[in-house]
């Protein structure tokens, strides 16, 4: 009887190494490009449906001034939480739960720091994140053109974080700090990445699910001290947060409001759009833009790494959160993985071409006889 048919290999396009696609049967290619091309109109479908949100540029003055006048009255010797209820109570925002008054770190550097440090700083985290980063695709990456889309993909996904009006948003300085994170941790060297990460959730709260991922795989991978250094950096986080709500309690009231909720449910296209506009992305219709997306996300998977199987699972993580709990005005939650999610792109060219040469390439090596 004949033996199962072979693809002939073919070399790489732009990775260095075939993708996790190269070596599928023909069948489970051809489930592969059907359900790839059912995600990609489907969930443009829903991010053209999704409630409006304007780009970040322009629809988020009004916070971006609560956060300055926080700056500014911590700036001037009032203490954190008194500035803080008193601007949110002023600016008909809700104070209750707890978690509505962001942990005060950032504003308390930032009041600490003449304005032009804090864009330096920033800038440094950025050059920072874009320098780790470069040395991970360039491994992955040999060609010249590869290296050069990888690395404008990179800038475009950070482009965002990188205008000065939005350096009060705690998002832009957790996502930067999530994504260094990632590119700095190694097997066997993770201390960095993990206080990057702890700097990260003291920042914004919801840096948290990256740290509980990153866990998971430690544990999932036998390195146990690994693990044990996220979970100390949880607990840390932990206790910094039950402070946080004992001081928060300190200064609200009875009757001051609470927040709607954050179980809006507005579906995985909500989180596509919102990826979007955190991107450059954001100068194009969605229409355009949505696709892009989830091929980018789709892209991640090809590179076999242990960072891409990392990067995917936070990515995942943080389109399931913006799918279920973010409302229409925290778009802006999408910053946490913005910085990140356009490189997959890159990955796609060598994916959909190991995919197409098996679903479809007819030139193929049949074992008829094996001689001993």
């Amino acid at each position: 009887m004949p033996a199962p048919m072979i693809v002939r290999p073919r070399p790489p396009i732009w990775l260095a190494a075939p993708t996790r696609y190269a070596g599928l049967s023909r069948g489970a290619s051809r489930i592969v490009l059907v359900s790839l091309l059912m995600l990609v109109v489907g969930l443009t479908v829903l991010a053209l449906r999704v409630p409006v949100a304007a780009p970040l540029a322009a629809d988020t003055p009004t916070d971006i001034v609560l956060y300055q006048q926080i700056v500014d009255g911590v700036r001037h010797g009032g203490g954190y939480y008194q500035v803080a209820a008193d601007a949110l109570r002023s600016g008909g925002y809700p104070m209750r739960p707890f978690v509505t008054f962001r942990l005060p770190t950032l504003a308390v550097v930032q009041a600490a720091l003449p304005i032009w440090a804090s864009a330096t700083l920033l800038y440094v985290l950025a050059a920072g994140t874009f320098m780790a980063w470069s040395g991970s695709l360039l491994a992955a990456l040999p060609r010249r053109p590869a290296r050069v889309a990888a690395l404008m993909l990179l800038v475009g996904g950070m482009i965002v974080h990188l205008q000065l009006p939005l350096m009060g948003f705690h998002e832009v300085w957790a996502g930067l700090l999530i994504a260094l994170s990632l590119a700095l941790r190694r097997r066997g060297y993770w201390i960095e990445a993990v206080a990057l990460a702890l700097a990260a959730m003291l920042i914004r709260e919801t840096a948290a699910l990256y740290v509980v991922v990153m866990a998971v795989f430690a544990l999932a991978d036998g390195a146990r001290r690994e693990a044990a250094g996220w979970g100390v950096a949880l607990v840390v986080f932990a206790g910094a947060v039950a402070a946080h709500a004992h001081a928060v309690a300190q200064v609200v009231g009875p009757l001051d409001p609470s927040s709607p909720g954050w179980s809006a449910l507005l579906g995985p296209g909500f989180a596509v759009h919102t990826i979007g506009i955190a991107s450059a992305l954001a100068v194009l219709p969605m229409w355009l833009a949505a696709p892009l997306v989830v091929l980018a996300l789709a892209g991640w998977s090809a590179w076999v790494s242990p960072l891409a199987h990392r990067t995917l699972a936070v990515l995942l993580a943080y389109v399931a959160l913006l799918a279920l709990f973010a409302r229409a005005d925290t778009f802006y939650w999408g910053l946490m993985i913005a910085p990140l999610v356009l490189i997959g792109l890159a990955f796609l060219p060598d994916a959909l071409r190991d995919l197409a040469a098996t679903a479809f390439d007819t030139r193929r090596i049949t074992v008829t006889r094996v001689t001993r």
